[in-house]
């Protein structure tokens, strides 16, 4: 679905992080090392990621791949991965800035390699990413969204100072859902 430019400007395409990793525009040059991340990943992702459900296939994540080269040219969407500074082409994880919620809005999703997890890697991403939002000219609100049952998930934004401002039932989509989801609200800077 074509989408409207959300705003003139574009976030970095390089973002470093602590802990030895940086989030890097994705590219289709990340397509086999996104795959296998997220094959590795499955049965970390299945509960919580509607989208997790089809197995991916290389084919279809370039396509993918593609898609976001094209949404981050035409200013729709910012589509990261998540990569160790010394494995050039590695992805251990995946995250965006995504126009979804409407106009002056962004809302970041993110996912970590089930290896990675607990060493702050979303904490930092999602850090890195709502600053690299609210810098954006037109950008006056980011949100992270997370289903109620997901309490790894709903930590991140609560250490980073975000206010929960509603809960939403919207539907059991992925098989670990209560079928509500928690909107959560980034501190103004």
């Amino acid at each position: 679905m074509d989408q409207p430019p959300m705003t003139p400007g574009r976030p970095p395409a390089l973002l470093p992080l602590p802990g030895g990793v940086s989030l890097r525009r994705r590219r289709a040059a990340d397509s086999p090392a996104l795959c296998a991340a997220v094959l590795q990943s499955l049965d970390h992702l299945r509960p919580w990621m509607a989208w997790a459900a089809e197995t991916p296939v290389p084919e279809r994540t370039e396509e993918q791949s593609r898609a976001a080269e094209a949404a981050w040219e035409s200013g729709t969407e910012f589509l990261y991965v998540l990569g160790l500074d010394a494995v050039p082409g590695s992805v251990i994880g995946a995250c965006g800035l995504h126009g979804r919620i409407g106009p002056g809005a962004l809302e970041i999703g993110y996912w970590v390699h089930a290896s990675h997890t607990g060493r702050g890697h979303a904490r930092h991403l999602a850090a890195a990413l709502t600053e690299a939002a609210l810098a954006l000219p037109g950008i006056g609100r980011v949100e992270i969204h997370c289903d109620e049952a997901n309490t790894a998930s709903a930590a991140i934004p609560r250490r980073l100072g975000y206010r929960l401002d509603r809960i939403e039932d919207d539907g059991i989509a992925a098989p670990a859902e209560s079928g509500r989801s928690m909107v959560w609200i980034a501190p103004a800077h």
